[in-house]
């Protein structure tokens, strides 16, 4: 199964993924980040799925989100009849649930569903029991039920069962996940659920700010965006799935199912622009508590909850997907040094404020705390926002988010009258724009490098306008711009930096496809330096590469036309938001990401 084949359902807790002939495989409980009980995607039915279809199996002939919402609806044509299966995640009050309705739409049709429960990521094989016609599978800590009036058969470590559904008739199934230790939880009543979900999504949507074209891409990435949340606690993960290869067949393969300080920030940026303020003041709340303690102990990333500890480890029981191995679950990136986040959420916290987020008081004294180690550390190498596995350089990026976030300090003090050492902030922040400029610009060729003294470029570097750190019409962007689009194309898309398939720039084999969010930066840059058309075009070619449901993964590979990446991929939809803002002329609001010029 492709990427781009699977849909996305969830409840703001926690995701599972929907392949188009019906079948769940993969799915996390109770978390986002928790093991899996359904992990298909990265090995194979033995692993944990649930499929649901005509008898046959074969993909949906359509499917589609009902609008405006995170509800599903496939449909199959057949011979007899068509029928259709609804699949939501209803947001909870304690347990998760997920609910599939059979629904007979003409005709007569013969359904089959298989359920095969492995805990663990696959590899817990359950105890499994009937009490009063309802299955249980208890396996460890993790229990769950199966509530249907259709009564399922076991065999083979799997549970099947065949039947028919008639036009009008409406057939539930509930999955439900609870600790193995507590009594079976009180059974939900499907339609009532489904009524509610959908309300509470279409009243979400309602709230929406932008009403410019591509209206319904926005949306949908907006729609995506909060299924990242984490309702209890609001900290966002940067997708829901582990381990999707960047290369078909590598090893470039990484757990995204934690809330890293960069995506949660774009984010943010991304809904707060379009007038969803309680979203950032839930993130702000647990951006306070997860970075608690020392400035020079903040992390890139943290758990759902705010978990420091995040140890990467390999499931060698997988094969991953398309054979793709080792999959790994936590990541060692959490120990590394990366500058730029400092700038990242400085920027965020300005831009909630901006836009009549009540002042926390706590906030700016952490704020400050960060603008100081910033002082100290700016000019030291680190890692840099694509987490190479290598050697720490003086990465251009990074140097420039240092100085975002002082200029975002001497804004928070020019416009709020917040307290600190402005002078100075002034003059350290006037110094790094000074030294990324002698340091990180290459005069021979006209364009800013990914590292002091490097030749490589780096498609970061598109940011200088939108972060405000040079116009957009200077002409050493013009340069980079057009060294970007000279030397990091593949395919009329953008890679993040070169990468070959002989080559080891980043401390890893192998390639890997276009980076999605790249690509959209040019999009808006494009459209800041007046090239509208072909910004525009781009921005197309783009939207053209979401699937049937409008979700993107974190890369899109020319060489097998295919998406690649963790999927669905908040730093792909984050930056689709911003270009088609930028396209309609609707520019960010001031004191965002992109700033105003120094």
């Amino acid at each position: 199964m492709r990427i781009e084949d699977y849909a996305l359902i969830g409840d703001m807790q926690s995701a599972a993924l929907v392949a188009r002939d019906g079948s769940i495989d993969w799915l996390c409980l109770p978390r986002f980040d928790s093991p899996a009980c359904f992990a298909a995607l990265l090995g194979g039915e033995r692993n944990g799925h649930w499929w649901l279809g005509p008898t046959g199996r074969r993909p949906a002939d359509r499917r589609r989100y009902r609008p405006d919402t995170l509800i599903l609806e496939s449909e199959w044509d057949t011979p007899t009849g068509t029928v259709r299966v609804i699949d939501f995640m209803p947001p909870r009050d304690v347990n998760p649930d997920v609910v599939r309705i059979v629904e007979g739409v003409s005709g007569t049709v013969e359904m089959s569903t298989q359920l095969r429960v492995r805990f663990d990521y696959g590899r817990i094989v359950p105890w499994v029991r009937r009490t009063d016609g309802h299955l249980q599978a208890v396996g460890g800590p993790d229990s769950v039920w199966l509530h249907s009036p259709v009564p399922l058969k076991g065999g083979d470590y799997a549970h099947r069962a065949t039947f028919r559904v008639e036009a009008g008739q409406r057939l539930p199934f509930v999955f439900t996940w609870h600790p193995s230790h507590e009594p079976m939880p009180p059974q939900i009543h499907c339609e009532t659920q489904l009524a509610e979900t959908e309300a509470m999504w279409t009243e979400w949507v309602r709230r929406c700010s932008h009403q410019g074209p591509w209206r319904d891409a926005v949306v949908r990435s907006l729609i995506t965006l909060k299924a990242l949340t984490y309702a209890p606690t609001g900290g966002i993960v940067a997708a829901p799935t582990t381990s999707l290869p960047e290369d078909l067949g590598g090893v470039r393969n990484w757990d995204y199912r934690f809330c890293w300080l960069r995506d949660a920030t774009m984010t943010i940026d991304a809904l707060i622009g379009n007038g969803y303020l309680d979203e950032a003041a839930a993130w702000r709340g647990w951006l306070l508590r997860a970075i608690a303690g020392r400035p020079q102990d903040l992390q890139i990333m943290y758990g759902v909850a705010g978990e420091r500890r995040l140890p990467e480890m390999q499931l060698d029981w997988l094969d991953g997907y398309a054979r793709s191995r080792p999959v790994r679950i936590g990541n060692d990136a959490v120990n590394q040094l990366q500058l730029d986040v400092y700038g990242e959420v400085m920027s965020c916290l300005l831009l909630a404020r901006d836009s009549g987020l009540p002042v926390d008081h706590r906030a700016w004294s952490i704020q400050r705390e960060l603008v100081t180690y910033v002082e100290e550390h700016w000019d030291e190498p680190d890692e840099g926002l694509w987490e190479v596995r290598g050697p720490r350089r003086h990465f251009t990026h990074s140097k420039m988010m240092c100085w975002v976030a002082l200029d975002r300090a001497v804004r928070n003090v020019e416009r709020f009258g917040a307290t600190g050492p402005v002078d100075r902030w002034r003059a350290t922040r006037d110094a790094i724009h000074a030294e990324i400029c002698a340091k990180g610009y290459d005069a021979r060729r006209n364009t800013f490098t990914q590292s002091y003294g490097s030749f490589e470029l780096d498609a970061a570097l598109l940011l200088m306008p939108i972060v405000g750190f040079l116009p957009p019409d200077d002409p050493r962007v013009v340069g980079t711009v057009a060294a970007v689009e000279k030397e990091l194309m593949a395919d009329g898309f953008v890679l993040r930096y070169p990468v070959a398939a002989d080559n080891d720039v980043d401390g890893l084999p192998g390639g890997e496809g276009a980076f999605l969010a790249c690509s959209f930066w040019l999009v808006e840059v494009m459209a800041m330096q007046g090239r509208k058309e072909e910004a525009r075009e781009l921005f197309e070619r783009l939207l053209s590469l979401r699937n049937d449901v409008g979700l993107l993964a974190e890369e899109y590979d020319p060489r097998y036309d295919r998406l690649v990446g963790n999927f669905p991929q908040a730093f792909s939809h984050v930056p689709l938001i911003h270009a088609a803002r930028a396209l309609s002329d609707d520019a960010r609001p001031e004191g965002t990401l992109s700033g105003g010029t120094p």
